[in-house]
């Protein structure tokens, strides 16, 4: 089993940036390819960026590629999103989510667990 608690949400303006981390408890952080999804109201959770396991690879969907850097900490057990030139589309409940069994993956059904999520807001 492994824990996920997502912080780091709030209210910002478009043009500004925000930072989402995810701190990870239970069985070795290390072994899990890490992701960030996010759901917008009436939308479907959609793949934002993903990690893998060691840390050296990273993926991340076309809308916020350049503008989101997704890190992990594995001596701390952590994985963090770096949120930069926020739009109001990127306004939704964001989700830490491990997946076991491959080194990086984009599709939400290969990720094992989940955090309960933290809202973000991009105002106009």
């Amino acid at each position: 089993q492994v824990q996920l608690v997502e912080s780091g949400g709030g209210l910002v303006q478009a043009g500004g940036s925000l930072r989402l981390s995810c701190s990870a408890s239970g069985r070795t952080f290390s072994w899990y390819a890490m992701g960030w999804f996010r759901q917008a109201p009436g939308k479907e959770r959609e793949f934002v960026a993903a990690i893998e396991w060691i840390g050296s690879r990273t993926l991340y969907a076309d809308s916020v590629k350049g503008r989101f850097t997704i890190t992990r900490d594995n001596a701390k057990n952590t994985v963090s999103l770096q949120m930069n030139s926020l739009k109001p589309e990127d306004t939704a409940v964001y989700y830490c989510a491990a997946a076991s069994g491959v080194p990086i993956t984009t599709r939400p059904g290969r990720y094992d667990y989940w955090g309960q999520g933290t809202q973000v807001t991009v105002s106009s």
